[in-house]
């Protein structure tokens, strides 16, 4: 199984970093550049990426006191995909956002690679990073 880690700062504090992300139906908003749409289907979203792409997520937990959100992608090319974001705060008032994700099969993880590499700038960048 492969396993992606990315972990960036932003210049803004953990609330408002978490606001941004725990916004379950906007991610859109965020992830500009990336993601070009959003909607909200009960428990799931469907993003719609740049390259033309669209995939289901299931909105797994979303956890205020954690500042942790966890989805997985319930098609496309994955056999298996569970992401968990999480927001902590800095000491000088910035904060970081942890983002993995767990997926099979190891043959799209560059893929996903890259994809999270162009969330992540997207993001620090929306947010000031």
């Amino acid at each position: 199984m492969a396993s992606i880690t990315k972990d960036f700062p932003v210049a803004v504090d953990a609330d408002t970093a978490w606001a941004a992300l725990r916004d379950v139906g906007r991610p859109h908003l965020l992830f500009r550049g990336v993601l070009t749409d959003a909607r909200l289907d009960g428990d799931e979203r469907v993003v719609t990426f740049a390259n033309g792409m669209v995939v289901r997520e299931l909105i797994v937990e979303v956890d205020d006191a954690a500042r942790r959100l966890a989805y997985s992608v319930v098609d496309g090319p994955f056999t298996h995909h569970h992401a968990t974001f999480t927001v902590r705060a800095e000491a000088d008032g910035t904060s970081r956002i942890e983002w993995v994700a767990d997926l099979l099969p190891d043959d799209v993880a560059p893929m996903v690679d890259d994809l999270m590499d162009q969330g992540a700038a997207a993001a620090a960048a929306t947010l000031g990073g």
